[in-house]
């Protein structure tokens, strides 16, 4: 038996529940968690704004070590620290044919089927987004799980399992940050926090950071943040002052609200970038007119897990880190126990902090 972190219908409230893990079969992998990162997305899992089969195991960006394998794994070995990969792609589908295996078709297969049980009566459990980090230990499909970087504690290589590839993604695969370009972010979180860090890798000259706390300004400027904005009906005309009335030439949405994503495309100049992280509800409705949408010249694009291919993209993080580029410990405001979790989704509905980290 292993405790685990159980959502048994949606709008229910978390219940923290002994589990029974099956052992590995063929293609699979046992996990012993270090630490799981509390991400807006579990959040949306809870309140039905992203849908997975239910009662599940919750979680999706955690590392940890094998404890066993199955047949025919041999990636990976018993002992091994593993980063856990919550949207494996498929490699057969038409996106992945595209090499854009963050669009993958079959990616979330895996959450539909039952990957355990609960030890009190019984009933099926599905795995959340693919990986049920919500849990002391979970089995997952050998492609969920990518090598440790070296050198990086697991319980900071969680955090590159959702929120750094996401956020370095934003800036590096999809906005494409040139250096010397001004950058605004919007939503100090943790993957805000990270796309903050990225900018400042991609050589940004003026990163603006964006949120409703005035709080979160030390955070934001640890981060890479030069200004700051406390976000209102006049963000827009704020950023426009700090960029010499032009706009930033790119602008990050990390919150997933449709006054957010608008305001971040009128903080963006004539033909400058619009990049959408958050995930939104489907009442989020964002609208454009036709004369606007010719005469700004702007791009508009959505962003999937950063535009990113794990296995090619951790060994880069990697090299930020240990070059002491990326600090993941910027991103974590609080290190909490899986009882800890509903706190932790009060506090993001809030705003306040970034990343709370579950730590096993």
């Amino acid at each position: 038996m292993v405790r685990a972190a159980v959502l048994p219908a949606v709008g229910s409230p978390l219940e923290i529940a002994d589990i029974d893990l099956p052992e590995p079969g063929p293609g699979q992998v046992r996990v012993k968690l270090a630490a799981a990162g509390v991400c807006h997305s579990d959040l949306s899992l809870t309140n039905g704004t992203m849908r997975v089969p239910v009662p599940a195991v919750l979680g999706h960006e955690g590392a940890g070590t094998v404890v066993s394998v199955g047949e025919g794994v041999t990636h990976v070995a018993p002992g091994d620290g593993v980063v856990l990969n919550w949207a494996p792609a498929c490699g057969k589908c038409h996106a992945c044919s595209l090499g854009e295996v963050w669009l993958c078709a079959d990616a979330l297969t895996g959450a539909g089927s039952v990957y355990a049980h609960r030890s009190d009566d019984g009933s099926d459990l599905h795995p959340g987004l693919n990986v049920a980090a919500f849990a002391e230990e979970t089995v997952v499909a050998a492609n969920c799980v990518l090598r440790a970087p070296e050198g990086v504690p697991l319980a900071d290589a969680a955090l590159l399992g959702c929120a750094v590839l996401t956020g370095y993604g934003a800036v590096h695969h999809s906005a494409r940050v040139r250096e010397g370009e001004t950058v605004a972010v919007f939503g100090v979180g943790g993957v805000g926090l990270a796309t903050l860090q990225a900018a400042r890798i991609a050589g940004a000259s003026k990163i603006i950071a964006v949120d409703v706390s005035p709080e979160k300004e030390e955070l934001a400027r640890r981060a890479g943040a030069t200004d700051y904005v406390v976000a209102s009906e006049t963000t827009a005309r704020e950023i426009r002052g700090l960029t010499g009335k032009q706009g930033v030439d790119v602008a990050v949405e990390c919150v997933g609200r449709a006054v957010t994503i608008r305001t971040a495309w009128e903080s963006t100049r004539r033909g400058g970038r619009t990049t959408v992280v958050g995930i939104g509800g489907k009442d989020q409705q964002v609208t454009f007119n036709a004369l606007e949408l010719f005469h700004f010249g702007r791009t508009l694009s959505g962003c999937v897990y950063g535009n990113s291919d794990p296995a090619k993209d951790l060994p880069v993080l990697a090299e930020h880190i240990r070059a002491g580029r990326l600090d993941l410990s910027a991103l974590v405001t609080e290190h909490i126990a899986l009882d800890g979790i509903p706190a932790a989704f009060d506090n993001m509905v809030a705003g306040k902090g970034g990343r709370a980290l579950v730590v096993f």
